[in-house]
């Protein structure tokens, strides 16, 4: 997603979020956005292990767009 895209998001560290807030979000994303792990399909826990250490890594990030009122998880750029 560019800049330009995101004038009305606010990135959202993901140690900013309770560890039950930062869990809801990482299992609606998971749940909305599907996930490929290829031929062997993983386990929920398992998925929300890697979007954790997604995060952690900073290969993915939080952002808050005003503009709609809701929190996604992203690639970072």
């Amino acid at each position: 997603m560019s800049s330009s895209e995101h004038n009305d998001a606010v990135e959202i560290p993901h140690t900013a979020l309770g560890a039950d807030t930062l869990r809801a979000l990482i299992e609606e994303f998971i749940t909305r956005a599907g996930t490929d792990y290829g031929a062997h399909e993983a386990s929920f826990e398992r998925k929300i292990a890697d979007i954790m250490r997604q995060l952690e890594h900073g290969e993915t990030r939080i952002v808050f767009d005003s503009a709609t009122g809701t929190a996604n998880i992203v690639l970072s750029e």
